[in-house]
C-alpha cells in the first residue's frame, strides 16, 4: 500500500497474465488496474478492478481499511476492467453508498442486472465531503465511454482521471510514479490513440475544465501516477487531443504479400534519410502490432502508404489499418502512395477512397505504381514522391 498524496492510498493491482488488453490490444509488460482510498472521517474507495484480480484486490482494500468499513464507493468508469469488482465490495460491505453520473448507474445494472446497493447520483460541480477531503466532480463524457465522471480532491489537489493519463504496462514493469517511468510517452501514446484517438475534442474539453484548478497529482485508471511537475503530461495531451503532429518526421507503412511491396517501401524509406528527413519510422502491417502503427501514424505528420493490391481491391492489412485510422478520427496530415498489382493494380483506388474520408488529409505526388518488382525504371518515380512528401507543407 503506498500513500500517493495525505489520506490517499494505492490499493490497486498488476496483471501481467493478460495477453490482449479489451480483447485487442497486446501488453507484452502486462497492464495495470488502479484503485485508490482516501482514509478520513468517511471512507471512500474510488474506483475497483477487472474481475480478473478481485481476490488481490480485496486483500489490498483490507489492508487499508485497518478495521473500518468503507462508507462510499466512487465510480468514475463503468468498463468492467474498472467495475468487475463492485459485486464482491458490495456483498461484503452492502452499506456502502455508491457514488457515480446518472449513466454509470445505469450501466452498472446493467453489467450486473439484479444487484441491490445504496446510490448518489453526482453531476458537473458537485462535490463529496468526506472531512478535511472533499471531492470535486466534472464530467468527462466520451473520454472515452459517456458516463465518465473524473474527480478532484480538493485537499491534496489530486485528480483521478479515470482513464485519461493512464498507459499500458504493470507498474512492476514501468514504475510506481511518473518519475520512475524511463519512458512514459511511449506506452501512453499506444494507449492514447487506440483507446481515446477517436474523442480528441472532448479530451480537450476536460484539459480545459481541469487547468482552471491546481493539480499536483494525476491518479489514473492504467498506469503510473504523475506528480508535479505536471507539465509535460499535459502538454503532451494537448497535441495529442488536438491531433496535431508531436514528431516531426515521416511514417512509412507498408503491407506485402510476396516481399515486393517491402522492397519498394524500404527504398523509399532509404531514399527519405538520404534526402535529410529527421526520422523515419516503419511498419510492416502485416506481421507487426497495428496499434503501433496507429500509434506512429498519429505521431507524425507525414506518411507514406504502401500497399498491394489484392481482390480488384486493397491488401487486407492496409485496408484493416486505414478503416483504423478513419474510426480513430485520424486528421491533419500528408500522405503520398504506393501500389503494386501485377495484372489489374487496384490498391491505389482503394487507399484514395479511404483517405478522402478523413479530415484534412491530403494526397501529396503522384501515386507510384509497381508491378509486381521494383525496377531501376521505377527510381525516379520514387525519388519524385520523396520530394513530394518531404517538401508537403
Amino acid at each position: 500500500m503506498k500513500e500517493i498524496a495525505k489520506g490517499i492510498h494505492y490499493i490497486g493491482v498488476d496483471d501481467v497474465d493478460l495477453d490482449l488488453f479489451e480483447s485487442q490490444y497486446i501488453v507484452p509488460e502486462g497492464i495495470s488496474y488502479n484503485s485508490y482510498i482516501i482514509m478520513d472521517a468517511k471512507v471512500a474507495v474510488m474506483d475497483t478492478v477487472d474481475a480478473r484480480k478481485t481476490g488481490e484486490w480485496m486483500s489490498n482494500l483490507e489492508d487499508a481499511l485497518q478495521g473500518r468499513t468503507p462508507d462510499y464507493l466512487v465510480v468514475s468508469h463503468m468498463e468492467p476492467d474498472h467495475s468487475g469488482s463492485i459485486g464482491t465490495l458490495l456483498e461484503k460491505y452492502p452499506d456502502i453508498t455508491v457514488v457515480a453520473s446518472a449513466m454509470a448507474l445505469k450501466f452498472l445494472g446493467q453489467f450486473q442486472p439484479g444487484l441491490a446497493f445504496k446510490s448518489q447520483a453526482v453531476k458537473e460541480g458537485d462535490t463529496l465531503e468526506l472531512g478535511t477531503h472533499t471531492l470535486k466532480f466534472m464530467a468527462a463524457s466520451m473520454v472515452h465511454w459517456p458516463e465518465v465522471m473524473v474527480s478532484l480532491d480538493l485537499e491534496t489537489e489530486t485528480l483521478f482521471s479515470a482513464d485519461a493519463f493512464g498507459k499500458f504496462g504493470a507498474l512492476s514493469h514501468c514504475g510506481f510514479f511518473g518519475s520512475e517511468d524511463d519512458d512514459w510517452a511511449c506506452e501512453a501514446r499506444r494507449y492514447y490513440f487506440n483507446i481515446c484517438g477517436k474523442f480528441g475534442a472532448q479530451v480537450s474539453a476536460l484539459l480545459n475544465k481541469v487547468s482552471v484548478n491546481k493539480i499536483s497529482t494525476i491518479a489514473p485508471l492504467h498506469g503510473p501516477v504523475l506528480q508535479a511537475p505536471l507539465n509535460d503530461y499535459l502538454k503532451l495531451y494537448s497535441i495529442w487531443a488536438s491531433y496535431q503532429p508531436e514528431t516531426e518526421g515521416i511514417f512509412v507503412a507498408f503491407a506485402s504479400i510476396h516481399g515486393g511491396t517491402k522492397a519498394v517501401a524500404l527504398e523509399l524509406a532509404d531514399i527519405l534519410r538520404a534526402k535529410g528527413c529527421p526520422k523515419v519510422a516503419v511498419s510492416d502491417l502485416t506481421r507487426e502490432d497495428q496499434a503501433e502503427a496507429v500509434e506512429d501514424a498519429f505521431r507524425y505528420g507525414k506518411m507514406v502508404m504502401a500497399a498491394c493490391s489484392y481482390d480488384a481491391g486493397l491488401f487486407t492489412p492496409a485496408y484493416n489499418f486505414l478503416h483504423k485510422l478513419q474510426i480513430k478520427a485520424w486528421q491533419n496530415r500528408k500522405v503520398a502512395l504506393i501500389e503494386n498489382g501485377s495484372w489489374a493494380p487496384s490498391a491505389g483506388r482503394v487507399m484514395k477512397e479511404m483517405f478522402s474520408s478523413m479530415k484534412n488529409v491530403e494526397l501529396v505526388g503522384d501515386l507510384v505504381t509497381i508491378k509486381s518488382r521494383m525496377t531501376p525504371e521505377d527510381r525516379p518515380a520514387l525519388e519524385a514522391l520523396a520530394d513530394a512528401i518531404l517538401n508537403a507543407q
